[in-house]
């Protein structure tokens, strides 16, 4: 009898040992394969963060000095547009031939082709002539020619750089295209 339960306790210690032995392998390999997964996915996301970092270059340097020319061919304006996503909207409907319109006494105003997306776009905040701005509730784009006040749902696209005492003199129909630097 002794001899039997002798064996048993040695088969128990043996069987203890041998999961042990694999449970400790069993996380070792997950620990080892985390590990390399980290290494993999590192490598990556720095590649990626790289690529990101360069294609985020690339664009603002392609979209750094958006500059605009406005004309009804006896007058022309011209803006530089800040790097809001409306301002990049507009900049990419370029060129445009379109009506302008009078609104009110300080402003001209004409309808892109799409809607601007406002994303990250400031707030005109008030000003005075040759500031460039979209109305989103509406969907016109403003050109003002003489003092403003803030109002909901006004967002700056950009400033005249050049004759913005002319913005008050357009009519009929404009031409709105890109300036290349």
């Amino acid at each position: 009898m002794k001899k039997v339960i002798g064996l048993i306790v040695v088969i128990i210690i043996v069987f203890i040992g041998i999961v042990g032995y694999l449970v400790l392998n069993h996380n070792e390999s997950d620990s080892n394969r985390e590990s390399n997964e980290n290494v993999i996915e590192n490598n990556f996301t720095n590649e990626d963060s790289e690529e990101d970092a360069n294609d985020n270059r690339l664009e603002e340097e392609s979209v750094e000095n958006m500059i605009i020319r406005v004309s009804d061919g006896s007058h022309t304006i011209t803006f530089e547009l800040n790097n809001s996503k409306a301002a990049k909207s507009l900049y990419e409907q370029l060129p445009l031939t379109i009506e302008v319109e009078n609104y009110s006494s300080n402003e001209k105003i004409f309808y892109p082709t799409n809607e601007l997306d406002v994303d990250n776009t400031p707030r005109a905040n008030g000003g005075g002539a040759g500031i460039l701005a979209y109305y989103e509730p509406w969907g016109d784009v403003v050109m003002f020619y003489d003092s403003f006040s803030s109002a909901s749902g006004l967002y700056e696209l950009g400033n005249a750089i050049e004759n913005a005492n002319q913005i008050g003199n357009l009519s009929g129909e404009i031409t709105i295209e890109k300036v290349e630097n």
